[in-house]
């Protein structure tokens, strides 16, 4: 994304990328994402939209085989081929859709303009190359101006940015060699080397002890500010939402059900299943102390969704309606999207 043009020649690019903050990098719209199985053709996602902004934090929360994971690849376009294809709707980056781009100009964006951090790093890191073989790869990669002791020198400096102690010493070792959390911290620094306007982050902190979780998450918040970049994060524990996201799109059974900022999403969820989301999340204030909350059944199969609203099923204020009707996405304030056939009744 070009920068403003300033009248001031003196202006810093920190101080350009502050006159960006809030603009939008990424803009989704009507994604459709279709498996092809056994079963016959199966739509994981069905109209996902959502925004991603310079300098701000959306997260995508929902239980596992909602859709989460999916929406990245589709993103990223790194769907298993020729099975899993995007089907309807468009990815805008600086104009174009993604979604469309021919092959080679997919490689050249990915891991450069928008790039992914992976749940379990150590299936992906490659296990037979050093840390700075592959850090250097991104470089060689992207960045072809750099000759191999440039590569180096740029690798280093990306592993002392995320904390990882003795850098030089660090750059010859294998993942195996590291730590969780440390291999964590390669995986940031990999996917931040060519400073993209876009990071994804798929479930970064799942794996991690809450220690590390909490210095991977700030660490994660410090290299926006100092970049500007958007970050997508994914994820299924909304104590990470309430930590490091400024919006939050809330995802059920491949369709988004609830899209708002933070606070209003904690303070006044709409939907039902926002609602026992957030109910089921324990509180160190009760007293007595309760049972948790629960939301009963399970997720409708893929193959096999109800015609009318897909968390029908599992509703405690579902009506016969919601059994045939399809809700639609409805604003109920500005930047607040609730998608639910008994919005008004239940005001």
């Amino acid at each position: 994304m070009k920068p403003l043009k300033s009248n001031q020649s003196s202006m810093t690019e920190r101080e350009e990328r502050t006159l960006l903050l809030g603009e939008v990098v990424l803009d989704v719209r009507q994604l459709e994402t279709t498996f092809t199985t056994e079963q016959g053709p199966v739509k994981v996602l069905d109209g996902v939209s959502f925004q991603a902004k310079r300098g701000q934090t959306i997260g995508i929360v929902g239980e596992s085989g909602c859709g989460k994971s999916v929406t990245s690849l589709s993103i990223m376009g790194l769907l298993p081929r020729p099975h899993g294809q995007v089907t309807g709707g468009e990815v805008l980056y600086q104009g174009q859709d993604v979604t469309k781009l021919p092959p080679e100009k997919l490689y050249e964006m990915r891991g450069n303009r928008i790039a992914m951090i992976f749940q379990e790093p150590m299936t992906a890191l490659n296990p037979v190359h050093t840390i700075g073989d592959q850090l250097c790869e991104v470089f060689r990669l992207h960045r072809p101006e750099f000759n191999k002791q440039q590569r180096k020198i740029e690798a280093i400096k990306m592993l002392k940015k995320v904390d990882i102690p003795a850098p030089e010493k660090r750059f010859d070792v294998y993942p195996h060699e590291l730590s969780g959390g440390m291999r964590q911290r390669v995986m940031i620094a990999i996917a931040l080397a060519c400073k993209p306007d876009i990071l994804i982050a798929d479930e970064p902190t799942t794996a991690l002890d809450v220690t590390i979780q909490a210095q991977i998450l700030s660490l994660m918040k410090d290299l926006q500010q100092e970049t500007g970049m958007a970050i997508i994060f994914i994820t299924h524990d909304l104590g990470v939402v309430a930590e490091i996201c400024d919006e939050v799109v809330v995802m059920y059974a491949g369709r988004a059900v609830e899209k708002t900022n933070v606070f209003e999403l904690f303070e006044n969820p709409r939907h039902p299943y926002s609602r026992g989301l957030l109910n089921s999340i324990p509180r160190l204030d009760d007293k007595p102390k309760t049972r948790l909350n629960t939301i009963e059944g399970s997720v409708p199969s893929l193959a096999d969704m109800p015609k009318g609203c897909r968390f029908y099923n599992r509703c405690p204020d579902r009506q016969d309606k919601c059994e045939s009707q399809t809700p639609q996405p409805e604003m109920v304030a500005e930047d607040h999207m609730v998608s639910c056939l008994r919005l008004k009744e239940l005001s």
